[in-house]
This record gives C-alpha cells, structure tokens and sequence, in this order.
C-alpha cells in the first residue's frame, strides 16, 4: 500500500489549496499558450470536421462513397473529427455516462479499492499519473482504466460495483463501439484503395483488437493556467473513441497553433492513432494533442483505445502504400517497440511551444 500515489489531484483540488504544487506546474515553455478554455473555445478559426456517418453503408453506391470521402479528408487533414449519426443510442451513451460520473462521486476512500499499482505492473483500476516523463511533471487528473473487449479479455473483478449497472453498460457500449470501428476501419480501407477488411485485419481483428477503457476525471483546478490534464501526446492507438461531459478541454496542434475543439452535442470524437498513421505510410494523420483543465468545472471523458496486441504483429507501411516516389516512413516495429520508441524519443525531445 505505501507504494501508492501519495495524493489523489481530487484529494488535492478539494483540500482548499489556493495554488497548485510544483510538481504540477508546466514548463515555461509551455505556460506561453495555456489559455482559459473557455475563452479558448469561443474562438473562431479553423474548426475540427464533423463527419455524419449516416449513410456510411447506404446501399447506394454513390452516397456511400461521398460518405468515406469526407471521412477520408478528415482522417488526412486532422487525423481528428466529430462522428455524429454514429448508430450508437444516445440512451446507451448516457447510462455511460452517468454510470462513470456515479463510480467518480464515490468518496475516494470507496475508490481505493480498486487502486492499481502501475510500478508493479498493475495498471488496470482507478489511478493517477506517476511522473514517467522526462520532467517529472504530473497532470491534472485522476482516471480508472481496464480491458473492455473482447468479452473474454476482461477481468471483471477490478470493475466497478458502484454503480450497480456499471458492468452492464459498459459492455454494451464496448459491444457497439466495436462494430462501429469495424465500420471506420473497412471505409477508412476501401479509401486506401486496399480491401475492406484489410486494415482491421491488420491490426488484430476481432479476436486480438483490444478496447482499452480510460475514464478521465479532470478536478476543478485553482491554477489552471499553471497545469494540463494531459499533456501532449499523439495516441499509440488505431482509433480511439472519445465522450465527454460536454466540458470543453481538448486542444489539437493543428497547423502551428493549439486549437480547441468545440463540444458537438450527440457526437463521439475519434483520433487516428499512431497505427494506422504507420499502416497507411502517413497518409492518415495521428494529430498531437492535450487537456486543459479549469477552475470551474469538472471535467469527464471517456476515452477507448483501440489497440492491437502488444507482440503479435510488426506495425509497417502496409507494402501497397510504398513506392519509389512514396518510400516507407516507418521501421517495422511491434507495438510494444513503438511505445518504448515513443517514450525513450519523449525522454529526448521537448513539444511544441
């Protein structure tokens, strides 16, 4: 037990501190474009794309191709859009939601019981960010991360009791979130000019694509113009999949300049991640991006990372896609490699100012 976290940023954020630790205070270089996001949002410019899947397998070929066009211009522009029309029910989505929002409202003495232990390897459970990065820094959140496809990956026992039908909504979102990324996945092939089922395939299929749950919990934050909830980073991912409470914090690096995305009623929010941006050679982007927080909401999200295994296969240019002109961007890596890459590069290397 003395291992752990010795404070939770909601213990701290509760405990009437006027200003944060340093441990949570950004690099300068950072500090010179952390904004208010609420101001951040308001502003006009560059907009992240919102794509309406509703004709995504129309019957109409002509349709259905306009449909993976947009997607297709998104996915190489921003890596980045809205999903509305999802088929997802809003019903669905918002037990979800109020089942995180319940698990989070717990005291967070109830909530240490499902602590992991990340330096023992244990990460799955309820947790907060070890500083694992070159400056030592800490982000702005708490979070409960698990295993939620496929069914027979999963270990029950760590998920939530509270609320009673945690269990029960959390698979069916997992269940349909997992159709609608076979859908992503074979448009986001046929506009590669390669078979439908190819990219799903290469990234583990339905027996080995793995949907890793993180619920984001970003505490009301007395200096908010000090600290991030999560610093940037480009998703090692496939796709991830993302909710919110409809509080604004996202900021995507577009372009030379943090952009924040609006909040889209009804929609769910999807990243390319770094897999497909190596599968499809770059053609589609992983976009770097981070969490603001804010001194007067809280913040939720609800992030799936679609995941191939760790070992099983060597993440490379799909060989299509590579030509004399358009040469290999990527080495072949497994996917474990490509995290250790990306950590070791982070040790190395600062981010965008």
């Amino acid at each position: 037990m003395a291992t752990r976290v010795a404070s939770r940023v909601e213990s701290l954020a509760s405990s009437g501190i006027q200003s944060i630790p340093k441990e949570y205070v950004r690099p300068q270089e950072e500090l010179t474009n952390i904004g208010d996001v609420f101001e951040e949002e308001k502003k006009e410019g560059p907009q992240v794309p919102t794509i309406d899947l509703k004709e995504i397998d129309s019957p109409d070929e002509v349709v259905r191709a306009k449909c993976h066009e947009t997607l297709k211009k998104a996915a190489q522009e921003w890596g980045v859009m809205h999903l509305v029309n999802h088929g997802i029910p809003q019903d669905l989505i918002d037990r979800l939601k109020k089942a995180g929002e319940t698990f989070f409202s717990l005291p967070i003495e109830e909530k240490e019981k499902y602590a992991n232990d990340q330096e023992s390897g244990k990460i799955q459970g309820y947790g907060s960010k070890l500083a694992n990065n070159a400056s030592g820094q800490l982000e702005w959140e708490d979070y409960f991360f698990h295993l939620v496809f496929p069914e027979d990956k999963r270990d029950l026992s760590i998920w939530p009791k509270k609320p009673s039908d945690y269990t029960e909504v959390t698979s069916e979102y997992a269940r349909q979130l997992r159709g609608l990324a076979t859908k992503i996945l074979g448009a986001l092939s046929l506009c590669l000019g390669l078979e439908e089922g190819r990219l799903e395939k290469e990234v583990g299929g339905m027996e080995e694509l793995l949907l890793q749950l993180k619920i984001n919990y970003y505490p009301i934050c007395p200096q908010p113009e000090l600290a991030l909830g999560v610093e940037a980073h480009t998703d090692v991912s496939s796709l991830t999949f993302l909710l919110h409470n409809m509080v604004p914090g996202l900021q995507l690096y577009y372009e030379g300049k943090w952009i924040t995305a609006k909040c889209v009623p009804d929609s769910i929010l999807m990243h390319i991640g770094d897999t497909i941006e190596i599968l499809s050679n770059g053609k589609y982007k992983s976009i770097l991006h981070r969490g603001l927080v804010n001194k007067e909401k809280v913040r939720i999200s609800w992030a799936v990372f679609c995941e191939p295994p760790k070992e099983k296969i060597i993440l490379k240019p799909l060989p299509e896609l590579v030509t004399d002109a358009e040469p290999a961007l990527f080495p072949p890596r497994t996917f474990a490699q490509h995290i250790q890459h990306k950590l070791f590069r982070k040790t190395q290397e600062g981010v965008p100012n």
